[in-house]
């Protein structure tokens, strides 16, 4: 006989970079397992260094790494610790990013433009990562940029379950912020069996370069208004829907968005808009100055640790949806 037989089993490892270690360790206790102790340092000029305390040769390994703010460097330290358990012969590199940074630059609008989202996915496979589980991406083509497997998450499920137990079904409307949304928005529509309205952005004629006409299509009156979006950034494109639902006679606006980003002027904005509450997902932690009662956040760490586990044990991710997206 030549050759060695092993038998050896496989070997799960779960580490998270220092962008959202809140989500990691949820993540970890939904899987039963501990994160692996990690050092990581920023130098006196900013360069980044990480080193694994435990070995991770032959093991299947899950990085977590959210890309909040300030996002080039969470992006630069995942990249960093994808390479380190590449050079540390890991048998696998499945990288997890609940929000996927630069997803918006997803195609060129003009000349001398960028394709960012194609960038980021040849970085990270270059970088040494074998599959990405990502979730709600800004568009879902981005999937395609990456040459590898891609599993791609939906906060659909949880967020239109906490949406059906807070607002009574016969009075809901499911409202699209801008005509890029509707596809979501009817994905919504037929979860909740509720009709769905669309708020269509167009320019005044007698104003340049500048949006000030907000015209709604669909019956509001009366109704509980749900706006649905993939990510709240700035909150000017939301809060503006949620004056013109208001405008045309909405009863109560909700607004239920996966990725809560809140940059800028966002907190001082969801402050004074007339929204009854603002829903989101824990992929993002919440800015400190953002702190309002009106905001509920829901975790998503159940159905990431789920996928983990159907990827680690060769079963279907996309069983976890069926029916849903």
């Amino acid at each position: 006989m030549t050759g060695i037989k092993t038998t050896g089993e496989k070997k799960l490892m779960l580490f998270s970079g220092r962008a959202h270690p809140e989500l990691a360790q949820e993540v970890a206790g939904e899987l039963g397992v501990g994160l692996v102790p990690t050092k990581a340092q920023d130098f006196a000029n900013g360069e980044i260094y990480v080193r694994f305390q435990e070995s991770v040769r032959g093991a299947d390994c899950f990085l977590m790494q959210s890309h909040t703010a300030p996002i080039n460097k969470w992006i630069m330290e995942q990249l960093i610790m994808i390479d380190a358990l590449k050079r540390a012969s890991a048998r696998s590199i499945s990288v997890i990013i609940p929000f996927y940074g630069y997803a918006r630059q997803d195609k060129k609008h003009r000349g001398r433009e960028p394709i960012s989202a194609r960038l980021m996915a040849d970085m990270l496979k270059t970088a040494g990562a074998d599959r990405i589980i990502t979730m709600d991406l800004h568009a879902d083509q981005v999937q395609g940029y990456f040459d590898g497997p891609v599993d791609h998450l939906f906060a659909l499920p949880l967020l239109t379950e906490y949406i059906a137990g807070r607002v009574d079904r016969q009075k809901l409307t499911v409202v699209s912020p801008d005509a890029g949304r509707v596809r979501v928005a009817d994905r919504w529509a037929d979860r909740l069996a509720a009709p769905l309205a669309i708020v269509h952005k167009r320019r005044d004629p007698d104003v340049a370069n500048q949006v000030t006409v907000h015209e709604v299509v669909g019956d509001v009156r009366g109704r509980v208004c749900v706006l649905v979006d993939d990510m709240i950034d700035t909150g000017g494109t939301i809060c503006a829907a949620a004056d013109a639902l208001f405008a045309n006679g909405a009863e109560d606006v909700i607004v239920a968005a996966t990725h809560g980003v809140l940059s800028g002027p966002a907190a001082d904005r969801l402050k004074n808009s007339k929204v009854s509450e603002f829903i989101f997902t824990n992929s993002l932690p919440t800015p400190r100055q953002v702190s309002l009662d009106k905001i509920t956040v829901l975790s998503m760490a159940p159905t990431i640790a789920r996928a983990v586990r159907e990827v680690f044990e060769d079963g279907s991710v996309t069983s976890l949806f069926e029916g849903d997206a």
